[in-house]
């Protein structure tokens, strides 16, 4: 029998900021899912993880009454959501400044994110979502292509996962 050893890629995963973007949190009833997406102008999905785009604007499903919806920076969704309160009650907060999103693409991205993540990323599915820890920050990795990733941080947490990051292409170049 012999040991075979993962070969890790060590090519350089991209890691870059990404511009700030509105970002809401949204909280609503099954029931009235479908009329608050509608003013939003969203197909709210209902499968976690599931994600739909509509003019620049994103939504993800998080939970069975939870979704982050983004956006960019100027749109304006609280006044559509606010005149559907009455009929489609429902939480919308700006959760904008409490997190910062950074790019990670390349061809050993998928081993980067495994490092520190417990969940199995490459199962992710290309155009769907997940929220995770990474180390032990709470994060939402967005999966836009087979090695192309988005991931939410809260911007307290930023530095720390920074600097895993940079270890971890570090130990892989080193091949540790």
């Amino acid at each position: 029998m012999t040991n075979q050893k993962h070969q890790f890629d060590a090519s350089p995963v991209l890691v870059e900021d990404m511009a700030p973007v509105l970002r809401l949190s949204l909280r609503v009833k099954p029931a009235h899912r479908a009329s608050l997406g509608q003013a939003l102008g969203l197909d709210l999905p209902t499968r976690v993880g599931a994600r739909v785009a509509a003019g620049g604007t994103e939504a993800l499903c998080l939970g069975p009454d939870e979704w982050l919806i983004t956006a960019p920076e100027g749109t304006d969704l609280t006044t559509p959501a606010r005149a559907v309160y009455a009929d489609a009650p429902h939480s919308l907060v700006d959760i904008s400044d409490r997190e910062v999103t950074l790019r990670l693409s390349g061809p050993s991205v998928l081993d980067l994110l495994a490092a520190c993540c417990p969940r199995d990323v490459a199962a992710i599915p290309v155009g769907s979502a997940a929220r995770t820890v990474f180390d032990s920050a709470t994060v939402v990795l967005w999966r836009d292509g087979p090695t192309d990733f988005r991931m939410d941080i809260w911007r307290s947490f930023a530095p720390h996962v920074r600097a895993l990051l940079a270890q971890v292409q570090e130990e892989f170049v080193a091949g540790l």
